[in-house]
């Protein structure tokens, strides 16, 4: 499989995904989750291994990619969740229309609270039938898949996640995929969004 390129994407230093957060907010018309966006938490190692595995912040549409937004404890996991997915179909969501995008739109797993924390068996265990065949490809057609789900493992699995929800997404048509969204102690959110046809 061939990840989304974050070549040439902007990042803010501390790798927080800049403009991001505005997309989120213009969505749920707020103002962006966390007030002072210019000193979000540094990018944990977690995200940095992520990134390095599925793809840096992109508009490419296919593929995937690793984001880290500022989030606020009030704000919505569903609504950042639902910002990155639109930042990363990036031109397509208006020339194929919002209705197209949002049509596939549906959690497909919530963690409980207290529950083990075990991505790679929940994403394995996912019931929904579209979900269940996008699960697979994000934990073995990537390149370097041991390293990959190590990423993986390691970025949703760590103590710092109070929340994680995984939602189904694609055009309604050839395009499918997941998103697994997740919220830290450190008022953000990590995203990974996969897509593929």
């Amino acid at each position: 499989m061939a990840r989304a390129s974050g070549a040439g994407a902007p990042r803010a230093p501390d790798g927080v995904h800049p403009g991001l957060g505005h997309t989120i907010a213009s969505m749920a018309g707020a103002q962006p989750p966390v007030p002072d966006a210019a000193t979000p938490a540094p990018r944990p190692a977690v995200v940095t291994a992520l990134q390095a595995a599925y793809g840096a912040p992109s508009q490419s549409g296919f593929g995937s990619a690793a984001f880290h937004q500022a989030l606020a404890p009030d704000a919505g996991l569903e609504q950042a969740a639902l910002a990155a997915y639109r930042h990363f179909v990036g031109d397509a969501w208006q020339r194929w229309g919002e209705a197209a995008w949002r049509a596939p739109w549906r959690e497909v797993h919530h963690r409980d609270p207290g529950a083990p924390a075990d991505i790679v068996a929940e994403l394995r265990g996912i019931s929904d039938p579209e979900a269940a065949r996008s699960a697979p490809m994000i934990l073995e057609a990537i390149e370097g898949a041991e390293a990959a789900v190590a990423a993986l493992a390691a970025a949703f699995d760590d103590p710092a996640v109070t929340e994680l929800r995984v939602f189904n997404l694609g055009d309604g048509g050839a395009m499918s995929g997941i998103e697994v969204a997740a919220r830290r102690t450190d008022a953000t959110a990590v995203l990974l969004v996969f897509l593929m046809d």
